[in-house]
């Protein structure tokens, strides 16, 4: 018997899906399901041979290509005669900023999952402090100051960043009404930021434990991930980064401040993969996530930002702590431990994974009731019955990215958008019935426990939540 699913809309013109890796193929079935609009008008770019028999089998449409600075605007503007329809942006190597210029000039609804470069950026480019997501995000926010409003472009809006932010908002509003505060939602940026404020948070952990498995053990020399190889590589080589919080009393020896834009952010002189931070998740407990560097990290402390700059009247700590998948973990420590990539990769398809769950949350913590994780906690086994070709990781992202797409499509003339400012409320009620189980955990655990003894740390017990006792050396 055929579910009906609710349809939040007709796209006109043409949708044309930039990159149909196991993202593109995963949002794919739900742009079907969820839009009315003309099939033969969905066109798919995508120049990695390996993708094309499935978009074949389909009879998809697409075309053989990589976009380069050098062909983006001939190929795109031939793709949109009309100027209308949807550019959904899932690639990797691809100017997110440029693609977006071009969009809104054409008047096209914009999408994407990160502010992704040209190709060769993050490994050729020497300066650090340039390879940041804080420099990559800051060009995308000039140009939303310098041509405000127009055609709607949503900047990060995948699992994290993207899906994240709405939870932070929900977890508010879960804390507000657990300690007997108002629970309205704020009208505005100034209101959420004082709500965090008001609640005594001092900081979010996107805290992420993926325990996604297969029987068949990690085949040395290939990097096996639950996503994007390419993109946990990138990410994984970038600085570790963090939002920096007015509550830190000591700055690390490796540390950067960054002097333009809205300096909510730091980073540190090492890559994320392999720079360790203690956090919390409702399955595991305690435990090791690696700092890679995020936009939300970024966007989250600079959204709930009371005052500006360096010194502002409030600020959260933010930052990713990931512990991916044991095969993932395995792949980084024989990347690093070589000081090369894996010439081979794998992404774990949901037919391959026996066992296991992605669980994706925030946890706020250094309010009155300690921590709060809040989140979702998706089997594969439930993505199978939820949606084809993808595994629980992966449906987290693209159930994001349907949600990004209906709000634009409500929201045509709302300009250059970050998931921070969008309607929480409204994203997550189309994305919920892809999340699984969405649920809040409290918890007494603090970074200062669970320590060996035996290795005394340099730790500050004045308080539980400085980014000091949370980093692990």
């Amino acid at each position: 018997m055929a579910q009906n699913y609710p349809i939040y809309g007709r796209i006109d013109g043409p949708i044309v899906m930039i990159g149909f890796g196991s993202i593109g193929k995963g949002t794919w079935p739900l742009i079907e399901r969820h839009f009315e609009y003309d099939a033969d008008q969905f066109l798919v770019i995508e120049p990695d041979t390996a993708q094309h028999n499935f978009l074949r089998q389909h009879k998809l449409n697409f075309i053989d290509t990589a976009l380069t600075p050098e062909n983006y605007r001939e190929v795109l503007s031939g793709l949109f005669p009309e100027g209308k329809g949807f550019c959904v942006n899932l690639s990797v190597d691809t100017s997110s900023l440029d693609l977006m210029k071009l969009c809104r000039e054409m008047g096209v609804l914009y999408i994407d999952t990160v502010v992704e470069p040209w190709a060769g950026f993050y490994f050729d480019t020497e300066d650090n402090a340039a390879r940041t997501n804080y420099a990559l995000r800051q060009k995308v926010r000039d140009e939303k100051a310098a041509n405000p409003g127009g055609t709607t472009a949503v900047s990060c809006c995948g699992a994290n960043p993207g899906m994240v932010s709405w939870f932070v908002k929900e977890a508010l509003l879960t804390l507000a009404r657990d300690t007997g505060r108002d629970a309205t939602a704020p009208a505005d940026r100034a209101g959420w930021a004082k709500l965090m404020q008001s609640l005594g948070v001092k900081g979010v952990h996107i805290a992420e434990r993926d325990t996604q498995a297969r029987r068949t053990p990690r085949p040395r020399g290939t990097f096996v991930n639950t996503w994007s190889v390419e993109g946990f590589i990138s990410e994984g080589f970038q600085p570790a980064e963090l939002g920096w919080g007015t509550h830190e009393t000591w700055f690390p020896e490796n540390a950067h401040r960054q002097d333009e834009g809205c300096k909510s952010a730091i980073w540190l002189e090492r890559p994320g993969a392999i720079t360790r931070v203690h956090s919390w998740c409702p399955t595991p407990g305690p435990q090791f996530g690696f700092l890679v560097t995020h936009n939300e990290a970024v966007s989250i402390s600079d959204y709930y930002t009371v005052g500006e700059g360096h010194d502002p009247e409030y600020r959260p700590t933010c930052h990713y702590a990931y512990h991916p998948s044991d095969d993932a973990v395995l792949s980084l420590h024989e990347m690093f431990g070589s000081g090369k990539q894996q010439q081979k990769h794998h992404i774990l398809t949901e037919d391959e994974i026996v066992e296991g769950i992605d669980e994706l949350g925030v946890l706020l913590f250094g309010h009155e009731k300690n921590a709060l994780w809040f989140g979702s906690r998706l089997s594969n086994e439930e993505t199978r019955d939820l949606a084809p070709y993808q595994n629980a990781t992966g449906l987290q992202v693209t159930s994001a990215v349907l949600a990004g797409m209906v709000w634009a499509l409500e929201n045509p003339q709302a300009g250059i958008v970050e998931t921070d400012e969008m309607d929480h409320a409204r994203c997550l009620e189309v994305q919920r019935p892809y999340l699984g189980p969405v649920e809040a955990h409290y918890t007494d655990w603090t970074p200062l426990q669970d320590r060996w003894e035996h290795f005394p740390e340099d730790i500050d017990e004045s308080d539980p939540w400085l980014f000091r006792n949370v980093l692990a050396t």
